[in-house]
């Protein structure tokens, strides 16, 4: 009898787990190149079910969902979920080379996404080379069944997609990058939703127009997947309330323009207030490095009233006005603002008893041309960036760090990624030297225990060009305690932290010449990316890879890998 119990309640259990993994829902990716058209000119870009940008996942908090990955391409692919922490599943992360082998043309991955805490915007893109350029789209995750938003609910939610266009083959930009030493080529235009607005050629009739009725309330759920920049956005005669950013709610602050940094989501009220008309939504870089070449252009779309009194299609709508490109002080009006809601429905859990502290520096930097050859960087070297002076390689021996990690496989990386930087020096200081201009390259991580409560204070250089780096972290969201411009004062700068409601973020731009300083606690075992998201900076090695080992509770470890892990070729 009693061996006849245990198979009945085994075979529940089997019951139970077929049950549940036949009920999660799966979406399917066919990642594929298509034609697309634009600023007059027509060319094949790789694209998730030809469409871009890529479909928009909706989900619940805490839902589990399988995305089937279809490589019908011709290079290598990984998907990344933006903000998705992946709770023990680092497998699903989608890093190239951190996390998995690519997919290989023509191969499949299954990847379990695994929602936890986020609520709000976040998004999707490939994470291997440049691809990302054109395979992304958003992810909206909205509250659990029985709960609201903590603000009236809107009339209608629309993503908002910012991003760039190069004319060119972004795989040519990339090879170039790597191949001269020297700078990427700038790209065409940016985009609003797939498409540059009509102050660019050939493309007033594609331009995005989000029309709207008098009175009513529009959710914006924006996302910066731009490659290379910062990005100013207003909408003309409109103010902006933002109500959430990275898959967190803060407290609603109004603004006339925000701020946006690659990687950074942002959920944004619209409220249709001013007379029926035709207005601007715009955006431009802002780009504060000297001697830095960037593109100037501005991308539209346009805010149009439905009703009969709306003027003629011939009239120019408004146009908002937008900060300088070079203007420091407009640039950090959103970090000064951000706060978390904090309220008893979404409580927060800032780390106070602090068990490890860190001190990085992002630069940027330079590495001698390769067998004496002249390459395009600065002196005749080759762009380099660097996290504490180390410029991260990814692994070259045909696997990845989560699978040497988890089968014990030595000689992929080495434990020696230190907590200050190896050299001090007046970081944001004039006229550095150049023996300070080159790091050293390798594959270095950083191993935390479990449960271990972590500030990291991200400090940028002048070495080069001093410029923002918005620093984005994979496993694990962070509070934001901190920042300021010049160099960290480790007496000073933590009696002005924010420790009672700051923002819960996992992208963050450090400003120019300036610092950042986040909390977490590293409940979320696995091989965690950090990196820059200006994809030139990442490209060069502004990068490093967490290592969370497992904690004493079997809830507390790695779950094992799927069977359908890709393979290194």
């Amino acid at each position: 009898m009693r061996i006849a119990r245990v198979l009945q309640i085994l075979g529940i259990l089997f019951l139970n787990v077929l049950l549940t993994t036949h009920a999660l829902r799966h979406h399917k990716f066919m990642v594929r190149d298509a034609p697309f058209t634009r600023l007059c000119s027509t060319k094949n870009i790789l694209t998730v079910n030809g469409k871009f940008p890529g479909p928009t996942l909706y989900v619940s908090k805490g839902e589990t969902i399988i995305v089937d990955v279809y490589n019908k391409a011709k290079y290598n692919i990984t998907i990344h979920w933006h903000g998705v922490n992946l709770p023990r599943y680092p497998w699903s992360d989608g890093t190239e080379f951190i996390t998995q082998c690519p997919i290989q043309p023509g191969g499949k991955f299954n990847q379990r996404v695994i929602f936890s805490e986020e609520e709000g915007t976040l998004w999707w893109h490939a994470h291997s080379d440049w691809s990302r350029a054109t395979v992304h789209g958003a992810i909206v995750v909205k509250p659990a069944a029985g709960n609201t938003y903590p603000f009236p609910k809107p009339d209608r939610e629309v993503p908002i997609i910012l991003g760039e266009w190069w004319k060119q083959d972004v795989v040519k930009v990339f090879d170039d990058l790597v191949t001269t030493g020297g700078d990427a080529a700038i790209s065409d235009s940016y985009l609003i939703n797939g498409q540059p607005g009509d102050l660019h050629p050939c493309s007033s009739n594609d331009t995005f127009k989000l029309k709207v009725e008098h009175g009513n309330t529009y959710l914006l759920r924006m996302i910066n997947a731009a490659m290379q920049d910062l990005l100013f956005f207003a909408i003309a005669n409109h103010q902006l309330t933002i109500v959430g950013t990275d898959g967190s709610y803060v407290k609603p602050f109004t603004v006339e323009y925000i701020t946006i940094s690659p990687g950074q989501t942002m959920d944004v009220l619209l409220h249709a207030n001013q007379p029926l008309d035709r207005y601007y939504m715009a955006a431009k870089a802002y780009s504060s490095a000297l001697r830095v070449v960037f593109d100037n252009t501005t991308t539209t779309a346009i805010v149009e009233y439905k009703g009969k009194h709306i003027p003629s299609y011939s009239w120019t709508p408004h146009m908002p006005s937008l900060p300088s490109f070079n203007d420091i002080n407009s640039s950090v009006n959103i970090i000064s603002q951000m706060r978390s809601l904090a309220d008893e429905p979404h409580p927060i859990n800032v780390p106070m008893n602090i068990t490890t502290n860190l001190f990085y520096t992002v630069s940027v930097n330079t590495l001698p041309c390769p067998n004496g050859s002249i390459c395009k960087g600065p002196r005749g070297n080759r762009f380099s960036s660097s996290m504490n002076n180390i410029s991260f390689q990814s692994p070259t021996n045909k696997i990845n760090i989560l699978q040497a990690y988890y089968n014990n496989i030595s000689g992929v990386f080495t434990e020696n990624f230190p907590d200050v930087p190896p050299q001090l020096f007046d970081f944001t200081g004039s006229n550095l030297p150049p023996f300070l201009w080159t790091p050293s390259v390798d594959t270095e991580v950083k191993v935390l225990e479990y449960g271990s409560t972590v500030e990291l204070v991200i400090q940028g250089t002048n070495l080069l060009a001093g410029t923002e780096h918005p620093m984005h972290l994979h496993g694990h969201s962070f509070y934001v305690v901190g920042w300021g411009f010049g160099n960290y004062n480790k007496e000073k700068d933590p009696l002005k932290y924010n420790l009672v409601d700051p923002p819960y973020q996992n992208t963050v731009a450090v400003p120019k010449n300036g610092w950042v300083a986040i909390r977490f606690q590293t409940k979320n075992p696995g091989v965690w990316f950090m990196h820059c998201h200006l994809e030139r900076h990442l490209s060069w090695g502004m990068a490093m890879t967490f290592i969370v080992k497992n904690g004493n509770n079997p809830q507390q470890q790695l779950l094992p890998p799927p069977p359908d892990m890709p393979r290194c070729y």
